[in-house]
């Protein structure tokens, strides 16, 4: 594991910094395995394990038993069975034409979703012999999967060949983070039919979301993506997971600014009084969304507030249009010694969820995290993790 807390230059000399608390990811990985009750849990680690580092993320969960693990891409899975040695990977993106070497060389599971797919992996079958692969059915989502019917003939073809051996059959909740919608029970009533037809076989229907609507939905293996990072399953409900994630921009200048000036492009805010401002070096370029402006965006014409940071223990409002590079905070209501050039602004963790972010920016967590990967410095921390 990647341990860089100690090289304090490199990290002491970023414009933009993310700290990973691998302890806390450790806590809420194991808290959904407990949710998760007989069903084993997974690690969701796709998109670089949501913008934290697949590295570092992977060996670690792999250290405290995750076995089984998700990617998006078969280049994800190859990096990550370096860190994994030993663990199931599944890549949600299935395998097509020229991909075979990939899968076969790292052994990575491909999940057969579609017509195509499953016509290309039966002949790939037939030139190679055994292999596992996993199949996604849709039970209503209208994204990745075979139909229903078209799964559940294929379970009874008594005529397909011997080496098509699925090891797992999967679905996934359209609506599992809004436990009251009827789209849940109506998916879950159709993947029954699914692992039915697939007797034998092991089924996952369970994201982060479903784990929180109870044991019907975990099945014999579940999901958990964004809560394992801190992220909230379930808007609207308090968040049991500890932030894991923490984004924060060095302050390359504070200046004072008269009332009535006006600060930034556009002229977006104008000033009503005298006011301190500082600047930070991070902006849409780095994942901190231009929607998250005080003023000048579309989103500002409504009740959402703008977006804010912390610094100094006090949290502070963004001031005007964010820019490329440049984000600008309002620091007025500081002490004028406590906020200096060089010093950094939270973003978003402990004290500015990454959540709470998110919906100043109109978005949701996941976006926020893997966005905020594009231009930082990053470092990880643990408390001693019992493996």
């Amino acid at each position: 594991m990647t341990d860089n807390f100690d090289d304090y230059d490199a990290f002491a000399s970023a414009g933009l910094r993310l700290t990973v608390d691998l302890g806390a990811l450790v806590e809420n990985w194991r808290d959904m395995a407990y949710r998760s009750g007989r069903a084993r849990t997974a690690a969701v680690v796709k998109a670089d394990a949501y913008g934290l580092g697949i590295e570092d993320v992977g060996e670690t969960l792999y250290s405290v038993g995750a076995r089984d693990f998700f990617v998006a891409t078969a280049d994800e899975g190859a990096t990550l069975r370096l860190y994994a040695p030993e663990a199931r990977i599944f890549v949600l993106c299935g395998i097509w034409p020229g991909m075979e070497r990939t899968f076969f060389e790292n052994d990575l599971v491909p999940v057969i979703a579609s017509e195509e797919q499953l016509t290309f992996w039966m002949s790939v079958l037939s030139e190679y012999g055994d292999y596992p692969c996993a199949l996604q059915v849709d039970t209503g989502f209208n994204r990745l999967g075979l139909p229903m019917e078209d799964a559940i003939a294929l379970a009874d073809d008594v005529s397909r060949p011997a080496s098509f051996a699925p090891v797992l059959v999967m679905s996934h909740l359209a609506c599992g983070d809004d436990p009251s919608n009827p789209m849940n029970r109506q998916q879950l009533e159709a993947f029954r039919k699914v692992s039915a037809a697939f007797e034998g076989i092991e089924a996952s229907l369970a994201n982060s979301a479903g784990i929180f609507l109870g044991p019907e939905y975990h099945f014999d293996l579940t999901r958990p993506g964004i809560a394992t990072y801190g992220g909230e399953a379930v808007p609207g409900i308090a968040n049991p997971m500890r932030p894991v994630a923490t984004a924060e921009a060095r302050i390359i200048q504070t200046r004072s600014v008269k009332a009535g000036e006006t600060v930034g492009y556009g002229r977006a805010l104008r000033l009503t009084r005298d006011s301190r401002l500082a600047i930070v070096s991070a902006g849409y370029a780095d994942g901190y969304m231009r929607s998250l402006s005080s003023a000048g965006v579309p989103l500002r014409q409504t009740d959402v507030a703008a977006g804010h940071g912390f610094v100094a223990g006090h949290k502070v409002p963004v001031a005007g249009r964010i820019t490329m590079d440049l984000t600008i905070f309002d620091v007025t209501d500081l002490p004028e010694n406590l906020v200096r050039a060089g010093d950094y602004i939270e973003l978003f963790g402990s004290n500015v969820l990454v959540d709470d972010a998110a919906r100043a920016a109109g978005t949701i967590g996941y976006e926020m995290l893997t966005s905020m990967g594009l231009r930082h410095e990053r470092r990880y921390i643990s408390e001693e993790i019992e493996e």
